[in-house]
């Protein structure tokens, strides 16, 4: 018999589903693209000896619900649920396109979110990232609209930086599937980090927040200055290089990092 799933309703009815670890104060883990609630377990584990750690399917994914039309406040909406449920304030944790959905979520919670990290979000900062970004949502809504799901997660991952070589191993593997499934959010992730992905420098001035900015000391440079134009951007933020580290930054990593920094 199947374990029932935890799960809110979000303002618009979309059901949430989520996974809740561990004693102490609360910490909700907003991931990226392709993500479901299972890609923080890890993580959630090794914080869970300090903080109840909350991971979360975002809408559109695993047993979370979908409801059209998409706008990026409902995902805000989402953590507001969840935040709800659990009352009190929270810490919040946000990486590559759920640190925008963190982001726009500081400021619309307020006095909810106690602090905020975020871990390479990935915004654009000049005009050729910006059209490249622009053109790359214009042929994921085209692949999308056609129902070519795996063209879809291919032009994604190819954005990220892998290699075609890689890109035919991967279709090979069963986790294909699953990412297949989870292809239309992709839409979601573009879409929350606003027409090409430019940054939001007149948001992130009004976060009052105590904020951690993280990137990946072996990661893209672009990572690296968007991180670092978000922390100047935020009053008062902080800004973290994780030695070694990209994209896919390792739990046993950034668990020790976010301890120190929720405490």
């Amino acid at each position: 018999m199947r374990t029932r799933i935890p799960t809110v309703t979000s303002k618009d009815g979309t059901k949430i589903a989520y996974d809740k670890v561990g004693h102490g104060p609360v910490v909700i883990l907003a991931l990226g693209a392709l993500n479901s609630r299972k890609s923080g377990a890890k993580l959630a584990k090794l914080l869970a000896s300090r903080f109840t750690v909350i991971g979360y399917d975002r809408r559109g994914r695993g047993d979370s619900t979908d409801t059209a039309p998409y706008a990026p406040q409902r995902e805000v909406e989402d953590v507001a649920a969840l935040i709800d449920d659990v009352g009190g304030q929270v810490y919040l944790y946000g990486h590559s396109s759920g640190a925008a959905i963190a982001l726009e979520a500081a400021i619309k919670l307020r006095k909810q979110v106690r602090k905020l990290a975020i871990y390479e979000a990935p915004y654009a900062l000049d005009g050729d990232a910006r059209r490249a970004a622009k053109e790359y949502n214009r042929q994921l809504k085209k692949l999308l609209k056609s129902g070519r799901n795996g063209d879809a997660v291919a032009l994604f991952v190819r954005h990220v930086g892998v290699s075609d070589r890689q890109i035919q191993a991967m279709r090979r593997m069963l986790m294909w599937r699953g990412l297949e499934a989870m292809a239309p959010t992709l839409a979601y992730d573009s879409e929350v980090l606003g027409e090409g992905h430019s940054l939001p420098t007149a948001l992130l001035a009004g976060i009052t927040t105590p904020t951690l900015v993280m990137h990946g000391g072996a990661g893209a440079p672009s990572m690296r200055d968007a991180a670092q134009a978000i922390s100047e951007a935020i009053p008062n933020a902080q800004l973290r290089t994780l030695a070694g580290q990209t994209h896919g930054v390792s739990p046993k990593v950034l668990a020790p990092v976010l301890a120190e920094f929720f405490a």
